[in-house]
């Protein structure tokens, strides 16, 4: 497991995390399975969201209900959680944030986050109100680290022109076949191409300017939660040959493979897991090192539907 310090903080943190967006109806022994799975395949960040669940804070809750740590196990873990967006509208507001946070700790059963995401833009958002917010949590011991998701250089410019801490990570979707963050930028300046069209204001090469650690949530999906293309051979038959061919040179799966198609960018992405599945998560671990050459990571680019123009 690659285990390195994002930019901007002192973290030592997995390139691969642990997502518990799914884990609202496990058990106790369910969860603690697939966090000792996580932890033993040397994965040691966490990711949450105060949304997550049949009800606010439910999977945060279910997590620490079942997960209990030492101060010196808690130190060593990484544990992050967003906030932000409501039944129905989006909230940054500084009392918001501030509620959110102390209701995360309480559901995670945790005295800090080590990172807190502004979840999904919220247009309505005042800076100034957002660095209160911060500086608040950050001078309480509430919140170690700040970052965004699924937002813009536009976005995160506004952001920094009020707010005092670093925004050190920014979670975006990206998998193989879900790709404009990489594709735009191999196709820029092709008239008619539909993969030229700029559709995230050049998150990806802003973010390696600015030291931003980019966060890869949905590393298997198709599109937006239209399934997985691992194993879809209507749609995606040449991808999994490809997928197949390499699993077998690296001695991993097909989804260490996939990972690895994220870990291996320049970047240093960090792949974001949603799986419930203990072996899902260590066929995965298995990805966070593997060194793909430029040929194969193109061949699996090409394969998914991209274009080298």
């Amino acid at each position: 497991m690659k285990i390195f310090t994002p930019p901007q903080t002192t973290l030592e943190a997995s390139n691969v995390i642990l997502g518990l967006m799914r884990i609202a109806d496990l058990d106790d022994t369910e969860v603690q399975n697939l966090v000792g799975t996580a932890i033993d395949s040397g994965i040691n960040f966490f990711d949450h969201a105060d949304v997550y669940g049949a009800t606010t804070h439910g999977c945060e809750q279910r997590f620490g209900e079942a997960i209990t740590f030492t101060d010196a196990e808690r130190e060593s873990v990484i544990i992050q959680s967003k906030t932000g967006i409501r039944n129905g509208f989006w909230d940054f507001s500084k009392e918001h944030i501030l509620e959110s946070v102390d209701e995360s700790l309480t559901a995670l059963n945790t005295p800090y986050l080590d990172i807190l995401l502004l979840h999904r833009p919220d247009t309505l958002m005042e800076p100034d109100e957002i660095a209160a917010a911060f500086d608040e949590l950050q001078s309480s011991g509430k919140v170690r680290n700040f970052g965004v998701s699924n937002q813009t250089p536009g976005q995160i410019e506004l952001l920094k022109r009020s707010v005092n801490q670093p925004l050190a990570f920014n979670q975006v979707q990206l998998s193989i076949t879900h790709a404009p963050l990489f594709a735009q930028g191999v196709a820029a300046n092709m008239a008619g191409l539909d993969q030229s069209i700029d559709r995230d204001n050049g998150i990806l090469d802003y973010s390696r300017l600015n030291d931003i650690t980019l966060q890869a949530w949905s590393p298997f999906q198709k599109g937006f939660f239209d399934g997985v293309f691992l194993g879809d051979r209507e749609h995606f038959a040449e991808l999994n040959d490809v997928l197949a061919e390499l699993a077998v040179k690296y001695e991993v799966t097909p989804t260490g493979i996939a990972v690895a198609w994220i870990t291996r960018h320049p970047a240093n992405l960090q792949v974001v897991l949603g799986t419930t599945k203990p072996e899902r998560v260590i066929e995965s671990a298995a990805g966070s090192e593997i060194p793909l050459t430029r040929q194969e990571w193109y061949r699996l680019f090409t394969a998914a539907g991209h274009i080298l123009p």
